[in-house]
């Protein structure tokens, strides 16, 4: 697999679990146990999980004391967008495109 900062990201997002870690990072900081808690998953798993979303430049981590939140990075998630949305309407164009001819090819069909 490609290790471009697109494509770990999506490997990122691709698991709903990180998923559901970006989505309450979303809402603020937080520790890995406040993390862990609304999951039936070890702290261990979750560390992993942690670990491939800073990997993937998603979050990161901070140090205040012993207390080690976690961020979200929205960086990352922008440029995922961008890309969607330039394919999205290159995909756009093509399904109108493509919708116009299965119009012409229906309407000579019932003439």
């Amino acid at each position: 697999m490609p290790d471009d900062q697109l494509s770990r990201t999506f490997a990122a997002l691709a698991d709903p679990t990180r998923r559901a870690i970006l989505a309450r990072l979303a809402e603020g900081e937080a520790t890995v146990n406040e993390l862990a808690e609304p999951f039936d998953i070890s702290l261990q798993a979750v560390s992993k999980h942690l670990k491939v979303l800073e990997r993937a430049g998603l979050i990161s981590r901070g140090r205040d004391a012993q207390w080690r939140p976690c961020r979200l990075e929205t960086a990352p998630l922008d440029s995922a967008a961008e890309w969607i949305v330039r394919y999205r309407d290159r995909w756009s164009d093509r399904f109108d495109r493509l919708e116009q001819e299965i119009r012409k090819i229906q309407r000579g069909e019932h003439e």
